[in-house]
């Protein structure tokens, strides 16, 4: 193996979470190569996740659109190794086309499926997403810190986050999938419960969660609803402005995680077995593990498959609010 690569280049494509774990490995490469010019191909929505990251030399955005000039633009870097952390149809054309040596992340799509399909549990050691990531390339070595997540001091300056002198819980009711979704009427719930309690609630989310989060911000007395279009780096601002954060498993929680913030997190479908979890945070992750249809997908469903949704019904209000005093208490 050779101890200088002059080019390296990493893809991952999305998402927002998925881009922010590769963070580490980012920061052990640079480490372990740090005369190496370090590359990193992402999908143009996602680019402000990693836009900052000084370990990085350029990033390229990929869109639809521009795959053909993509390629030739990358093909005259003449990348000396190539870490392709997403490994889909895509992401190997690039490498294939650029003909640079290259390792691909390991899905354990056989085992995911396993699990899934016949609660067949061969992960026999629990490993986080950066801990598997780093394996791709098993020459660096993670370090003890967590995700990064780098903000430019002109938007932390724009962004007034002196709202009152309350102590402010954050709320992240979002999620792609319907089984990854805690119900709205118990963050209302919650959120009542803690404005009780003298909390401010900020409700934090991306252009998908518009609803959701207009809905809850109306029902939570002295709410804030700060839900944008995914500008992730203002998100993250209000997000420091918390001392905790209630979220599903989203990529807001691990952006939650990168600005070092405690979480409290709510497992629906989602299960510890596929790595998603918080990442270097204190942490507190609530799931039922009394059911057998757990896990009933590995990304999540639009609707529960048993109709009963008893995953993220049983996970009550009463014993989240119990659960988060346990997590700010540890502070």
């Amino acid at each position: 193996m050779k101890d200088i690569f002059k080019k390296i280049l990493i893809i991952r494509l999305s998402s927002l979470g998925d881009i922010l774990l590769t963070t580490p490995v980012i920061r052990a490469l640079k480490k372990k190569y740090p005369e190496s010019s370090i590359d990193f191909l992402v999908k143009s929505q996602y680019s402000d996740v990693i836009k900052y990251n000084p370990y990085l030399n350029k990033i390229y955005e990929y869109n639809s659109s521009n795959l053909k000039v993509l390629i030739t633009q990358l093909k005259q870097n003449e990348y000396e190794l190539i870490i392709d952390l997403q490994n889909n149809f895509r992401s190997r054309l690039i490498t294939f086309q650029l003909k640079s040596p290259a390792y691909h992340f390991k899905k354990l799509s056989l085992k995911k499926f396993l699990l899934v399909k016949f609660k067949i549990n061969l992960f026999n050691k629990t490993k986080t997403i950066p801990e598997r990531y780093a394996e791709t390339y098993p020459q660096i070595k993670l370090d003890e810190n967590g995700l990064d997540l780098f903000i430019p001091s002109e938007i932390e300056n724009e962004i007034d986050t002196n709202f009152s002198n309350a102590q402010v819980i954050g709320f992240c009711p979002g999620s792609r999938h319907f089984t990854k979704r805690w119900p709205s009427e118990y963050f209302v719930e919650l959120g009542n419960k803690l404005a009780e309690d003298g909390y401010q609630i900020f409700i934090l989310g991306g252009k998908n969660d518009k609803e959701i989060c207009a809905e809850i911000s109306k029902k939570i007395q002295n709410s804030i609803n700060l839900q944008n279009d995914d500008e992730i780096l203002k998100t993250a601002v209000y997000m420091k402005k918390c001392k905790a954060i209630v979220t599903n498993d989203s990529g807001l929680m691990h952006t939650a995680s990168a600005i070092g913030l405690p979480v409290l997190v709510l497992f629906g479908s989602s299960v510890k077995e596929f790595g998603f979890t918080p990442y270097k945070v204190k942490n507190i992750i609530l799931e039922n593990n009394s059911l057998s249809c757990r896990p009933c997908s590995h990304i999540g469903k639009e609707k529960c498959p048993e109709k009963h949704f008893k995953c993220m019904k049983d996970l009550t209000p009463d014993l989240v609010y119990q659960t988060l005093k346990k997590l700010m208490n540890s502070l």
